[in-house]
């Protein structure tokens, strides 16, 4: 299904919101105009139109949350820092590569595993609640969409809250992996730099020598954050899953990605074969652009709150 084609001129208003990041935490959301009323009268528009809407949201979703991304202008990893993020391949083969993740994800947890849903998450939530949200694919691992109560939900990149056995491939909670990791290092002690956007935090190489990590208890394997590393794949029956729900669906909305990342533009140019009318909301241009009837430019935590499930 198609629906009614509009055309967004867009208006910016000279104003700057400050960001809904919680006081007092650093915020990793690029500068953004105000969203004007007549780009919010089009996207009211578009969502009323669809009745079984389908959303895919994106980093840009959390960083209103205090989680930083890696491709934002002025505040992502990249552009913070030349460091990039771990590897499978790298992951899978090096014991000492390992070693340097899980220290440094050890660190990170116990800020990482508090962030909160913000006005985003809490709104699509809601869409579902009310009959017009049909499935939410998040690109996220950060677990906040869960945290929002929503149901229709997939994680197409796993989940940092669950942890998997390489070996035998069970499945544990990352939280029951802290007390472990505890245990095994109750000495151990290392100063943190920056915040990295999955959960981790920089610390020097020589600061992790000594850092033990523990194996799978059932199998004694190799243990992983339950997430699709760079260089790695999303399982084949997951993305099947998604297609099936993106093809019950009769309108698309992005929801702070820049879709840079194949596995989720996949489904966009699926929409377009699909002849699915497309609408994106996101600070700053995206993989898509060319394929939407409609992209306000705006952060999602300001945007989606006022949209109305009609």
């Amino acid at each position: 299904m198609t629906l009614p084609r509009r055309i967004l001129a867009m208006h910016t208003a000279p104003v700057r919101r400050a960001s809904s990041v919680p006081a007092g935490m650093v915020s990793f959301v690029p500068a953004c105009s105000t969203t004007d009323a007549h780009s919010l009268e089009l996207l009211q528009g578009f969502v009323s139109r669809a009745s079984r809407l389908f959303v895919i949201s994106g980093a840009g979703l959390s960083t209103e949350s205090g989680i930083p991304d890696y491709r934002s202008e002025g505040v992502g990893l990249y552009a913070r820092t030349d460091r990039r993020p771990m590897q499978y391949a790298e992951f899978v083969r090096s014991a000492k590569s390992r070693q340097r993740y899980w220290a440094r994800n050890f660190l990170g947890w116990p800020q990482f595993s508090t962030h909160q849903p913000n006005s985003a998450h809490k709104a699509l939530q809601r869409w579902e609640e009310r009959g017009k949200l049909h499935w939410l694919v998040t690109q996220n691992v950060d677990a906040l969409h869960s945290k929002a109560g929503q149901k229709r939900l997939t994680e197409l990149h796993g989940c940092a809250h669950r942890v998997m056995c390489l070996g035998c491939g069970a499945i544990s909670a990352r939280e029951e992996l802290q007390t472990r990791f505890v245990a095994l290092n109750p000495d151990w002690r290392a100063q943190a730099g920056g915040v990295a956007p999955d959960g981790d935090v920089f610390i020097e190489d020589e600061q992790v020598l000594h850092f033990r990590v523990p194996s799978c208890e059932q199998c004694g394997g190799i243990l992983k954050p339950e997430v699709t590393f760079f260089g790695d794949s999303v399982n084949k029956a997951t993305v099947q899953f998604v297609h099936d729900r993106l093809g019950e669906s009769d309108a698309v909305l992005v929801a702070g990605s820049s879709l840079q990342v194949y596995s989720g533009y996949r489904f966009l140019l699926a929409a377009r074969d699909l002849k699915i009318s497309v609408a994106i909301v996101n600070i700053g241009p995206t993989r898509a652009d060319h394929l939407a009837e409609l992209k306000v430019s705006g952060r999602c935590g300001e945007v989606l709150p006022v949209v109305q499930p009609l």
